[in-house]
């Protein structure tokens, strides 16, 4: 069976290029096949700015919005679903962010302050609503959320979930020392570090994140190579073994994540085959996501991820319902 438990309904920041790469999704998600290829003519296109316009009046918690996602992976075969956005799409927890990620008056602080404003834009209530009403007409749906982990910032982060009831919360690292090593315009500061350091102050805080008791799964394991930049894998193996026997022994679930993979220049899966066969030793249950940020991408490369954990020894897959683990074979 088939399971895609991580994908998001909008990121930002808004610009003209992420217009357009809406608008292509819902070319691509139109019901009819042929009026998705057939626009060559002026009332197609009218069609589309129609289209793209309701979508932009509507947002990207309207049910028309989150059943192009259910609709387009049950073409696909996914028999169960997990929404999520990130915890930084939502005011209540933008101070949060603020006082852990690099602000200021520096460069890089400068540029993700704008980053933050430019994507820190709704009421978690919004989503909430949207998905909850999603969730009435799809039993398969389950309804989470993704927070960033910070040194130190467990106790915060702990009191600002407890207001909410999610079916699960996944946890993820996205920042060093403050910085969003995943940001395009800040990739050129891997250069500035050794990677090997580099890369152990990221795992020592997945290990953190594992410990903390807050989270169901752990995303992208690996995510730090999201550009290409690190060490060899054997000097990586005994971080891989480390994080593999904190998520074993905390009974925290991992996953394999394929957006790296289609999105971004390092095109391989979340976590690498080698570190997947460190989890598997370790007895770690891993659940499949696409990452999508778009319903035409979800689902994407799912039946590789299913291939490469076969391979590797993988029966079975978990999902998440009322913060419970639940098992399916593949």
């Amino acid at each position: 069976m088939k399971v895609d438990f991580h994908f998001h309904l909008e990121e930002g920041p808004y610009t003209l290029n992420w217009l357009q790469r809406t608008s292509l999704a819902l070319q691509r998600t139109r019901r009819t096949p042929e009026a998705s290829r057939n626009l060559d003519s002026l009332e197609s296109i009218e069609s589309v700015v129609r289209g793209l316009s309701r979508r932009m009046e509507e947002g990207c918690f309207s049910e028309r919005w989150i059943t192009k996602y259910i609709e387009q992976g049950t073409k696909q075969g996914i028999d169960r679903f997990g929404v999520v956005d990130h915890l930084y799409r939502f005011t209540e927890f933008k101070p949060y962010y603020e006082k852990h990620m690099l602000t200021g008056d520096s460069p890089l602080g400068q540029l993700q302050q704008a980053w933050l404003d430019k994507v820190c834009v709704y009421s978690i209530q919004e989503y909430l609503d949207g998905v909850q009403n999603i969730a009435r007409f799809y039993g398969n749906l389950s309804i989470g959320i993704e927070a960033d982990y910070f040194e130190n910032g467990e106790e915060e982060l702990g009191q600002l979930l407890s207001k909410y009831n999610f079916d699960y919360v996944i946890g993820s690292v996205h920042f060093v020392d403050g910085w969003g090593f995943d940001n395009p315009e800040t990739q050129h500061l891997f250069k500035s570090y050794q990677l090997k350091d580099l890369y152990a102050q990221h795992y020592e805080n997945v290990i953190r994140a594992v410990n903390c008791g807050l989270f169901q799964f752990i995303a992208h394991l690996d995510n730090l190579k999201v550009f290409g930049y690190r060490p060899s894998e054997g000097d990586l193996l005994g971080w891989y073994d480390a994080v593999a026997s904190a998520l074993a022994n905390a009974g925290v679930a991992s996953e394999i994540n394929t957006g790296l993979a289609y999105r971004y220049p390092v095109k391989e899966m979340c976590p690498s085959p080698n570190f997947l066969r460190v989890l598997h030793r370790h007895g770690v249950p891993v659940t499949l996501s696409s990452d999508a940020h778009f319903p035409d991408d979800i689902g994407t490369l799912l039946d590789e991820a299913i291939i490469m954990a076969k391979s590797i020894g993988y029966e079975e897959i978990v999902y998440f319902k009322n913060k419970q683990r639940y098992t399916l074979p593949i």
